[in-house]
């Protein structure tokens, strides 16, 4: 059986999926589905939020993927929409508008040393999850995605300040809970 080209070409599967053909974007989930829905788990709190925020982002990849030029890679587009999907849901809710001034964070983190060589990946995106909402998305934005305060500011519609305070009491949130777990050589937890 011949494959079809968008089988193992990025370029022929957008393009098919352009086209409205059903097998490329299903193909096109399938290939970035589980990506995708590891950062909006980033912005959400749960994995029903997640999966929410991921389908309707995937409509909206594939109404505008028309849109896409292909002067830059394909996935970061991908992240893009899904960040800015997870953002509108986050905006959607209230807890988002819990934030703090900067002149009211005491950015102390100078004087704490943690190595987290001992934290797998999951464990870390679980201390993110636990962050106040503010935070976690100015984080995820800032450290994870690479935007600069000014354009989370335009993001998510806070002050600079604000972002960077939020960043700054994210910073300080994460390194009580690293601090606060310990882990031994054979893998064991100890709270302290």
């Amino acid at each position: 059986m011949l494959e079809k080209p968008f089988m193992t070409n990025e370029r022929a599967l957008i393009e098919a999926c352009i086209g409205n053909d059903r097998m490329a974007q299903r193909r096109l989930y399938e290939l970035y589905a589980g990506k995708l829905f590891v950062v909006a788990l980033r912005y959400v709190k749960n994995k029903e939020d997640a999966q929410d925020v991921l389908q309707i982002a995937f409509v909206k990849i594939f109404k505008s993927l028309d849109t896409f030029r292909f002067d830059c890679p394909f996935e970061p587009w991908l992240r893009k929409v899904i960040a800015t999907t997870a953002l509108k849901h986050l905006r959607d809710q209230p807890d988002l508008s819990q934030q703090i001034d900067i002149e009211k964070v005491q950015d102390d983190l100078g004087s704490c040393e943690t190595t987290l060589s001992g934290f797998s990946y999951e464990e870390l995106l679980g201390m993110i999850a636990k962050l106040p909402d503010g935070c976690r998305t100015v984080f995820n934005l800032y450290a994870m995605e690479g935007y600069q305060h000014d354009e989370i500011s335009d993001l998510i519609g806070v002050s600079v300040g604000t972002s960077k305070s939020q960043y700054s009491r994210a910073k300080m949130l994460l390194q009580t809970m690293i601090n606060k777990e310990q882990k031994y050589s054979d893998g064991t937890i100890r709270e302290i």
